[in-house]
């Protein structure tokens, strides 16, 4: 009897290295995170063994706030997810990197106080925003929410002061008066909206036509999409069929990222914010969007106006990709 069970020990133990031997051949991918809502394809892929049936082994980075353009041009890192509305001015300064695919729509809002005199676009006209960054998504958004009312917010014509806070520092500063609106993106900003009682007057997830536009793609450096373009499709389609299942399980989601400590928040408010996404993941969704965005920036002067803009999205997707992705890109 004590030679079987040494026997049987024996056999699991050399299943247990071959196994790992097996692993350690796989492709490693190294995964930016920058630890909000909109990296739920990251998260959901790897809890829910995505990139592990794509044959991947990952590795992720815990990044801060505007370190992932540095991260993945310096090759700390090969890919990871981000807003179509950031990447786009450091794509046109020469970002090395590839956009593979959309993941979802939504992400940003502009809050004012429950008893704000401003109803309207049009009443944004000599007030202060205050914004995360001036290079961000919700800065972004909440420029062109302005522009299509009329409102100047052009170096030409600025009718609108925006002014740089943390994003902790933002529910302070509208409180205090240094500034008469937010602009945000969750969940921060829904986090915000509930617990200073602060109106969303425009969200990118509900607003049209912004909530028919993705606003999160995947992204690979230029470096892997080159190297390996197999692995970068592997992880394109990992990060696709992850957002897939968020689509159909926002609860689950909202409370495995809090519970795994990936996103801060409440796991209710979280999921009541995913539901308001569309996670059906799209190549070329991220195109026509990333197409709308580069023509409406040029129309109010963050693009210059001789900027090959044709060129840049041209050179800013992976077209293609090996072994193919879900709704790929067919029309540019």
């Amino acid at each position: 009897m004590k030679s079987l069970k040494s026997l049987l020990l024996l056999g699991v133990a050399v299943g247990l290295f071959i196994a790992a031997a097996v692993a350690e051949e796989l492709p490693l991918i190294r995964i930016g995170d920058g630890g909000g809502l909109c990296e739920g394809p990251i998260h959901i892929g790897i809890e829910k063994g995505f990139f592990t049936a794509e044959g991947l082994r990952v590795e992720t980075f815990k990044l801060a706030p505007g370190t992932a353009f540095e991260a993945i041009a310096a090759g700390k890192i090969d890919a990871t997810n981000g807003l179509l509305a950031t990447l786009l001015a450091p794509l046109v300064h020469g970002l090395p990197i590839k956009i593979t695919t959309g993941l979802h729509t939504g992400c940003n809002k502009v809050l004012v106080p429950a008893n704000s005199p401003i109803k309207t676009a049009a009443d944004f006209r000599g007030k202060k925003v205050g914004v995360p960054s001036l290079v961000s998504s919700p800065i972004t958004f909440a420029k062109r929410v302005l522009a299509a009312s009329g409102v100047g917010v052009s170096a030409t014509n600025m009718e609108v002061e925006f002014i740089v806070y943390s994003e902790a520092e933002l529910p302070l500063a509208l409180e205090r008066g240094a500034i008469d609106a937010i602009a945000g993106g969750d969940p921060i900003a829904a986090i915000a909206a509930k617990k200073n009682n602060l109106t969303v007057l425009f969200d990118s997830a509900t607003l049209p036509p912004y909530n028919e536009q993705y606003c999160c793609a995947a992204y690979v450096s230029n470096a892997l999409y080159e190297k390996s373009p197999e692995v970068a499709a592997k992880f394109t389609r990992a990060m696709q069929q992850a957002s897939l299942w968020i689509q159909s399980h926002q609860d689950e989601t909202a409370a495995i990222q809090v519970e795994k400590k990936y996103v801060p928040g409440d796991a209710e408010l979280n999921a009541a914010v995913l539901k308001t996404y569309n996670f059906i993941p799209s190549a070329q969704g991220a195109y026509t969007a990333f197409a709308a965005l580069t023509q409406e920036l040029r129309a109010i002067g963050v693009i210059a106006e001789d900027f090959d803009v044709e060129h840049l999205k041209s050179t800013s997707f992976a077209f293609d990709l090996p072994g193919g992705v879900l709704d790929p890109i067919t029309e540019r």
